[in-house]
Order: C-alpha cells, then sequence, then structure tokens
C-alpha cells in the first residue's frame, strides 16, 4: 500500500477486457523497417475471438482450391471446401502464429479489418453496423484468392494478390490494402446506401474517404509514426510512406495524397476524379499538424501567416521552408509525435462526425466539403475550420469560399 490506498486485484474479466492480440504488419514487409509486424490490441473481448478466427462481427472462410471472385448473384457464404480455421493460442490470443504461415496470413488480415472498425468506430461514437444487415450479420473475410485484385461487397471481403513484384505479396499482408476495404464498407454501414443512383461523385468521394481512412489507420501504429517523423525530421511534405497508399514495392504504389492536383487537372473517372478531395484531407492534415507544431514550440511556421500554404508555395520552397522551421526535432520526437496523433485524431472524428449531415443519394463534393466545415466550426476542431475550408476551396472542391466559415447563425 502507498498513501493508504490499495491496489485492487486484477481478476480475468480485466483481462478480458484488455482486447486480443494479434501480430500486424502496418506496412508491407519489403519496406525498410517494416520487416517484423506490431503486436495490436482488436477490442473484441479476450475468448470472444474463436477459431477462424471469427468473432460476432465477421469470420474468416480459407477455401481449398480455385474460388471465383464473389459477383451477384454469387454471394457468401462460401460452400465448398476450406482449410482448418485457425486456433487461438492457449492463451486466447493469436500472436504466435510461425509469420509467413497460410494460418498467419488469415489472422493477420481478420486483424487489419477488426482494427481499421475499432479505429472508425471510435470516431463515429458507436458500432457502425454492416450495409448488408440482416440478410448477413457477420462479414465474411476471404485471405488468398487467385486473384490480382481485392474487393468488399455485399457480405464478404475477398483479397489476391498483386503481381508486380516477382515475388507476388498478398493483399492480406498489405495493411493499406485491406484498410480501403474497410473504408468502403464503413462508409455504407454508417451513411447508408443510397436508395436511387447517385451524382458521380458520391463515387469519387467513396474512394478518397476509404484511402484517407487506410491512412488514418497507419498512423495508428507506433512504428509508423516514429519512422516517419524520424525519416521526414518533422517534414510531412516529403515523400515517404505517410503519403502512399496500397504500396506495392519501393518505387511503385496505388495512389498518392502529396500532390497538387485539382479539380480542373482530373478527369471523371472515380479513382482520378477522387484525388482532389483525398489531396485536400491530406493538406488539412499538414495544415493542422504545422498549426499544432508552432502553438507547442517546435516550429517558428505559423502557417496562419498564409491563406493556404500549398497555394501560396511552390512546392519545392514549401518542403525547404517547412524543413527549415522544425526546432531541434530529433530532441522532440515524441513532443512531435504527440501533434501528429492530435492532427490525425482532429482529421478522424470531423470527417466521420461529417457524415451524418449528408445524403447518399444526393452528395457532391461541395455537400461533403460544407459537412466537414461545418463539423469542424460546432466541435473541438472549431479552431481548426478554416484550415478546413482553405484546402478544400485551393483544390477546387468548394466553389464558394467564405461563405461557410465563419458559420452563419
Amino acid at each position: 500500500m502507498y498513501g493508504g490506498s490499495a491496489v485492487r486485484a486484477t481478476t480475468h474479466a480485466d483481462i478480458a477486457r484488455l482486447g486480443t492480440r494479434f501480430l500486424v504488419f502496418p506496412q508491407p514487409s519489403f519496406i525498410p523497417g517494416y520487416e517484423r509486424p506490431e503486436t495490436v490490441w482488436i477490442s473484441t473481448p479476450l475468448g470472444g475471438v474463436t477459431a477462424g478466427p471469427a468473432d460476432h462481427r465477421m469470420y474468416v472462410v480459407d477455401p481449398v482450391g480455385m474460388k471465383l471472385p464473389y459477383q451477384s448473384p454469387y454471394l457468401p457464404p462460401y460452400t465448398g471446401r476450406t482449410y482448418p480455421p485457425v486456433m487461438p493460442g492457449p492463451d486466447g490470443h493469436f500472436d504466435r502464429l510461425p509469420i509467413g504461415s497460410r494460418e498467419f496470413q488469415a489472422a493477420h488480415v481478420f486483424a487489419c479489418v477488426r482494427r481499421v472498425l475499432d479505429i472508425c468506430e471510435s470516431y463515429w461514437g458507436e458500432e457502425i453496423p454492416w450495409f448488408f444487415q440482416p440478410t448477413y450479420e457477420r462479414l465474411e473475410i476471404v485471405p488468398q484468392l487467385d486473384w490480382d485484385n481485392a474487393q468488399s461487397g455485399f457480405g464478404f471481403l475477398e483479397l489476391g494478390e498483386e503481381r508486380i513484384r516477382t515475388d507476388p505479396q498478398p493483399f492480406a499482408l498489405n495493411f493499406d490494402a485491406v484498410a480501403h476495404e474497410v473504408g468502403h464498407l464503413v462508409l455504407f454501414g454508417a451513411m447508408g446506401v443510397p436508395r436511387r443512383e447517385p451524382p458521380r461523385e458520391y463515387f469519387a468521394y467513396h474512394e478518397a474517404v476509404s484511402d484517407f481512412i487506410a491512412l488514418l489507420g497507419l498512423l495508428h501504429f507506433d512504428t509508423a509514426l516514429d519512422l516517419i517523423l524520424r525519416r521526414t525530421r518533422g517534414n510531412l511534405l516529403l515523400t515517404n510512406e505517410f503519403d502512399r497508399l496500397a504500396e506495392l514495392s519501393d518505387e511503385k504504389e496505388v495512389r498518392r495524397f502529396n500532390h497538387s492536383l485539382k479539380m480542373a487537372d482530373v478527369g471523371r473517372e472515380v479513382h482520378d476524379l477522387s484525388k482532389p478531395f483525398a489531396g485536400a484531407l491530406f493538406d488539412t492534415l499538414i495544415e493542422i499538424y504545422q498549426l499544432l507544431l508552432f502553438e507547442r514550440g517546435l516550429s517558428d511556421l505559423d502557417p496562419r501567416t498564409f491563406w493556404n500554404l500549398r497555394s501560396e508555395l511552390p512546392e519545392e520552397r514549401l518542403e525547404q521552408e517547412l524543413s527549415a522551421s522544425l526546432i531541434d526535432t530529433e530532441r522532440r520526437h515524441f513532443a512531435a509525435k504527440a501533434v501528429l496523433e492530435e492532427a490525425r485524431d482532429v482529421l478522424g472524428s470531423t470527417l466521420l462526425g461529417s457524415w451524418r449531415l449528408l445524403d447518399p443519394a444526393q452528395l457532391t463534393y461541395a455537400d461533403a466539403a460544407e459537412a466537414l466545415i461545418r463539423t469542424a466550426g460546432k466541435g473541438g476542431a472549431r479552431r481548426f475550420a478554416d484550415r478546413f475550408e482553405a484546402c478544400l476551396a485551393w483544390r477546387g472542391v468548394l466553389r464558394a469560399p467564405g461563405r461557410i466559415w465563419p458559420l452563419r447563425p
């Protein structure tokens, strides 16, 4: 006893509430610094993840032999032959499976899905239902197909492998790829499915936001936070894994955030059309990060002296200015890390909160931009609302800047 207070004994229920342990690669293991997976805790209580792995929201099924990708009317459940379900260890956790084994791959993708769902629900504030309920109560996860793609849909998520490298890499071991697909499922669950054909920008928004959910997920790994900040010395506009989605090799990735594309620069194909909105979210994250650094004495560059950093400084000079402004980042690494975590959470809570203001059947970029600014202006992100507006306006996503913020009564 210290100071007259007794230490309460830890009970089995206390231990169970900690969750269940898995090993997850934040980025593919061929990326330097990510050769080893990180231990993560998912929210399902110890004992709640059974053989499969499976819990009350999802389950893994690993087919033997050829399985074609799901396509209506052929949908879950899979009824063919399967490999034996992956068993938890004697302690109930899944963090002792041999890395590289089929069992590890099944557990890895399960943990990635659960991790992203946990993160999104923490910002949303409550459980996000599956959009395919009540037809299916649980999501079916297929970790390995002879296919060069990944997809999520009505009751399922299934993954093939990328074949750009000489040694194909399973998407089940690529956190970004899994997180992007879960992003689509989360959006459908939180916002609902359009009851009529929505505008084209709705589909582009889905792609942009699913990309950004993958980025938010990456920023919840200590390994990633530490490596990103140390490699860039705090200047997050330098090219690094923070800027890449679904990295496939050292030199190629599916999409990038750190670019200067505006609405006038892209076409109508939904992935191309998604880039300005995703870029605006990335810019806003950087602006909030820079402002917090300045307020805490970690940088001498005040972003509020600019309407928008990217619009007022050429890209090369912007990187130089940001690098030069940072103060002793090596010594103050953990202070900068706390700043990045706070900026991450401001974006996460504002983005997901904005969904409550949107109708998927008539969602346009202008609607989505206004919802972001209004959500920021009425919540804990109020002092950053002008950063949201400036970044969205510069990208051409918000066509009438200055009309939303300051908010009208």
